[in-house]
């Protein structure tokens, strides 16, 4: 059954594709987040081991969050990896080195390239296809971002 919402079906089959792009760029994400986490070596081994694991905790939520916000539209959540590599925007370059500043750039990068998707993704559904609960719900979730990416920052300092 078709979600009736007040949003036009050709609006939320859009909003459904950009939800399951950010659905994969998440779990691409989260699954280079627990690459490093597994494989972080040096000096600040402990440190980074448990601070990689608090973020991929907190994109699993994200990811899980996405999924039924999509399904609450009345769309179907990608969830083959096959499909999630055929939808992300990140790149996986499949490095699997274990220098902890090349570790945290790479996960810095990918915030932000989130973040700057997340912030057109949050005007074009707001204001052009009028759903400023997927606009909101974004939101909220770009900002978590912007906080994750700072304390990488901060750990580049």
């Amino acid at each position: 059954m078709k979600a009736n919402i007040g949003i036009p079906e050709n609006h939320l089959e859009t909003i459904g594709l950009l939800l399951n792009k950010l659905l994969a760029d998440e779990y691409v994400l989260y699954t280079k987040t627990k690459r490093h986490h597994w494989n972080v070596e040096g000096e600040h081994f402990y440190s980074l081991h448990l601070f990689f694991d608090t973020q991929a905790e907190q994109i699993e939520g994200f990811i899980d969050e996405i999924a039924e916000r999509t399904r609450s539209l009345g769309h179907f959540a990608e969830g083959s990896l096959r499909h999630f590599l055929e939808l992300t925007r990140l790149l996986d370059t499949g490095k699997s080195g274990s220098k902890a500043s090349e570790m945290i750039q790479e996960l810095l990068q990918d915030h932000e390239t989130i973040i700057g998707q997340m912030r057109q993704d949050i005007d074009h559904i707001g204001n052009e296809l009028k759903d400023v609960g997927t606009s909101d719900f974004l939101t909220g979730l770009m900002e978590q971002h912007e906080k994750m990416a700072w304390m990488l920052r901060a750990f580049l300092k």
